[in-house]
């Protein structure tokens, strides 16, 4: 007899949806592994664009709050004043420099009495630093802003807050009466109004207001310093 062909195997096709099925297990979990090593990246970066984040903010709060004021034309019990309440914690918005009149001051929230002997105050109703507007800033005329005097037209200052540093250009120098409060009005372009009492040297209230008019001539991002800051405040921690 003679030998014929070997039949055929059939494959089982129970081992084949066992294969199947085997496959797609490991396929979803390479799948879930990819999608967790992407999410533990993700929480990582955030993790560290929030600490660094925290540590550039904290740098530049640094920046904004040192103190090392000249205070000999100050009179003495603004000095007085002013010492007593040295050791307060505070925050400032932002720090106020005009060079001619040898003022490096920072910026807090309202004109209260208690705040204008700390530092310089941000107007209630006006512009916030950062903003477009006139940023109105008031401070004492025989403290912070007795060196206001000495301003011309032309002058430089620069206004640093959380987002850069804004330069000004003194375009106007005046003397009104307190009633005219629209030296404080909206503007739609980026101004600066600094306010104290005049005259400068004056026994009891004085009588009218000496006004600083600025226009912002320039911004400056903080982007560009942000390493040597962020560096800045982890040393200092």
């Amino acid at each position: 007899m003679g030998v014929g062909p070997e039949p055929v195997k059939t494959p089982d096709p129970r081992g084949l949806r066992g294969a199947l099925r085997a496959a797609e297990v490991l396929l979803a979990a390479g799948g879930v592994l990819c999608l967790l090593l992407y999410a533990l990246a993700c929480a990582q970066s955030a993790r560290t664009q929030a600490r660094e984040s925290q540590a550039f903010e904290h740098a530049v709060r640094a920046r904004l709050e040192r103190e090392a004021p000249d205070t000999r034309e100050w009179s003495a019990g603004r000095v007085a004043k002013f010492e007593s309440l040295r050791g307060e914690p505070v925050q400032a918005v932002a720090r106020l420099e005009i060079p001619r009149a040898d003022v490096s001051v920072m910026v807090l929230e309202g004109t209260d009495e208690h705040t204008l002997d700390r530092a310089v105050g941000l107007v209630e109703g006006t512009a916030r630093p950062g903003e477009v507007g006139n940023v109105g800033i008031a401070g004492h005329r025989d403290g912070w802003f007795r060196g206001l005097r000495h301003l011309e037209r032309g002058d430089s200052l620069t206004l640093s807050h959380l987002d850069g540093v804004a330069r000004y250009e003194v375009e106007s120098i005046s003397i009104v009466s307190p009633s005219e409060v629209e030296v404080l009005a909206p503007s739609e372009e980026p101004v600066l109004t600094l306010v104290t009492c005049y005259p400068f040297y004056f026994v009891g209230d004085a009588p009218e207001r000496f006004i600083v008019r600025a226009r912002q001539v320039g911004f400056e991002p903080w982007q560009a310093e942000a390493a040597t800051l962020a560096s800045a405040g982890d040393q200092r921690r």
